[in-house]
């Protein structure tokens, strides 16, 4: 995360970073694991808080069109509406060399279950790659 650009990376599995003191302009919970709930009091006044995931009962989505009303701290959803421009942006980004893809674990196809129980758990580092073969 440094390497993006990130001032500080916390590691979730060693310290519960919503306990820290310092306030952020921008939190990107990449696992997906904390509420924006969890994760509002590390913001500054106009921070922003971005997930991963939809949240609990897809809260962030309602977030994400709620908070911007408030003018305060805000959630963020991206939805990509137009995926052949997302999909050409990350295929230029890649070609370019700004782009890598950290994958943490493989799994073949036979173990697809497996890798849905190792995502559900909240603690991959990275993508989780189906492989499958011809």
């Amino acid at each position: 995360m440094k390497s993006l650009g990130a001032d500080k990376v916390i590691d979730y599995t060693k310290e519960d970073y919503t306990q820290d003191n310092q306030l952020y302009d921008f939190v990107y919970d990449t696992v997906g694991n904390r509420s924006f709930r969890d994760c509002k009091r590390l913001l500054k006044p106009k921070g922003v808080y971005i997930s991963s995931e939809l949240g609990w009962k897809g809260a962030n989505i309602f977030y994400a069109l709620t908070t911007p009303l408030l003018g305060g701290k805000r959630v963020i959803f991206p939805i990509p509406l137009d995926i052949n421009r997302s999909l050409k942006f990350i295929k230029e980004r890649i070609e370019e060399g700004h782009f890598k893809a950290i994958i943490d674990r493989k799994y073949p196809l036979e173990e697809v279950e497996d890798a849905f129980h190792y995502v559900e758990k909240g603690m991959k580092t990275g993508n989780v790659v189906i492989v499958v073969r011809e």
